[in-house]
């Protein structure tokens, strides 16, 4: 039998749910694989194996006196959540060394959701602070760095989740999404990453998200894997049985295109071109006729949607005297936000959604929408604050302060998430080529399909038909 970390998602829960496993043996074996990896990945900021092993005896407990078909859909699973959430009795870091780190007082709605749903939980996953960046790293732990090669990074911001789910720490993970957040980390570690709809899944809806960015999403090693996720995200749609059914015969639009490119031209590097030719054949070969789909997009966007994006860290709470310790992109984006009048940003949100109306018209032409997931390959850790750097964690005065080079480096690296978001649509990346030629052999790449709105089936569908 393989090792319960070798396991799929789905095939470790009909383990647990039929006692062939006691969660508290599932615990301890992935307690004692973060114990071993953790420290060269900094996957994880805070493990509660105290909490996790009392959750998993009351798991075993519940399960003694039940039926497995009156257990909860995730009975005894693994999981972790961002240092984004709030999980009672643990303490929220936000990635920040700018706040206290006090214990929360209660669950936030999305750690309600999976624990409802019998999850245990091993603590709190590594991200960049205030969850803005496609990087993991930052002033208070060690940087979430990629299993497949670890000088590079897991991406961001759900990149601590990543890199647990790519390194077998966790058999999948809840990430947030509102730039990119669960699919860049999937596709930098070799995973699915779905990102769904707005408002399929209200757990994850914020007040300090005016545009209404980001929602949680699974990341996960298959598609089968990421649609058990779904089930408990989006109760009643039933997307573990949909997932098993083949997709129709699609028209799929291929594009380049990217709204950043008329303020931050890029070009793509040859491992993404190799991985969208990779999936192009894959989908040709399911029956997909596949045609090229050039987009307009205006020129306007990044300074919309950089205003929507970094209006909630201008109102966070944040002690003037403590502002000295926010990272320099913080920092820069928190001054811009706060000086900003509320005209602007009203003006910024009107955009985007004429942008979102202007951008739906074009990709209905097509059932989907192909692009390569990232334009470069994972990239070094150090690299978007512009110094590589080793183990520890950044020492306040050695922090490069170069924050709009930083933000560029990061729209040139995932220039097609943040449209998505903008947009509202469901999009789902899938790792189908990898730079030594083999799978797990090198570094992975991917593509995105984006979909209408109420599209998560079938775009799980896709990616389970291309064989992930």
């Amino acid at each position: 039998m393989p090792e319960l970390h070798e396991l799929s998602a789905l095939a470790l829960r009909d383990l647990l749910r039929s006692g062939s496993v006691s969660a508290t043996e599932s615990t301890g074996h992935f307690l004692e694989r973060i114990g071993q990896q953790n420290p060269l990945l900094g996957a994880f900021i805070t493990v509660t194996a105290d909490q996790a092993l009392e959750q998993a005896r009351a798991a075993d407990t519940r399960s003694a006196h039940s039926a497995a078909d009156d257990l909860p859909l995730l009975h005894g699973m693994p999981l972790a959540f961002k240092d984004l959430a709030d999980v009672a009795g643990v303490v929220t870091t936000h990635g920040s060394a700018a706040l206290d780190h006090k214990p929360a007082p209660a669950d936030a709605p999305l750690v309600s959701l999976f624990k409802d749903a019998g999850v245990v939980s091993l603590g709190k996953t590594q991200v960049p602070e205030f969850g803005l960046t496609a990087y993991s790293e930052n002033r208070i732990a060690p940087p979430s760095r990629n299993p497949h090669a670890p000088g590079r990074s897991s991406g961001g911001s759900s990149g601590g989740s990543a890199a647990a789910v790519a390194a077998g720490l966790l058999p999948f993970a809840p990430g947030t999404d509102g730039g990119g957040s669960v699919r860049i980390p999937a596709a930098a570690c070799g995973l699915v990453g779905l990102k769904p709809g707005r408002g399929l899944v209200a757990a994850g809806e914020s007040a300090g998200d005016p545009a209404r960015l980001v929602t949680p999403g699974p990341i996960a090693r298959s598609a089968e894997d990421a649609a058990l996720m779904m089930d408990v995200l989006a109760p009643g749609n039933q997307y573990l049985e949909a997932v098993r059914q083949e997709p129709p015969r699609l028209r799929i639009g291929i594009t380049l295109d990217s709204p950043w490119s008329g303020t931050f031209p890029f070009t793509p590097d040859r491992e993404a071109l190799d991985a969208l030719q990779a999936g192009e054949a894959l989908l040709e070969h399911a029956g997909h006729t596949l045609g090229d789909a050039g987009v307009r997009y205006d020129n306007r966007y990044p300074d919309a949607f950089t205003t929507a994006w970094t209006a909630g860290v201008g109102a966070a709470r944040i002690s003037p005297s403590r502002e000295a310790q926010l990272a320099p992109l913080t920092r820069t984006f928190r001054r811009r936000a706060q000086q900003r009048s509320p005209a602007k940003l009203a003006e910024a949100l009107a955009f985007l959604r004429q942008f979102q109306h202007d951008t739906e018209a074009q990709y209905r032409q097509w059932d989907l929408m192909l692009m390569p997931a990232l334009a470069q390959t994972p990239r070094p850790v150090g690299w978007f604050t512009g110094t590589a750097h080793g183990s520890g964690r950044w020492p306040s005065a050695q922090w490069p302060g170069d924050a709009d080079g930083d933000y560029r480096k990061q729209c040139e690296y995932a220039p097609w998430s943040s449209m998505v978001n903008v947009c509202g649509l469901p999009a789902i990346t899938v790792p189908v080529y990898w730079t030594g030629g083999a799978p797990g052999s090198g570094l992975p790449m991917g593509i995105q399909l984006v979909g209408p709105p109420g599209s998560e089936a079938l775009l799980l569908q896709v990616a389970r038909q291309l064989g992930f």
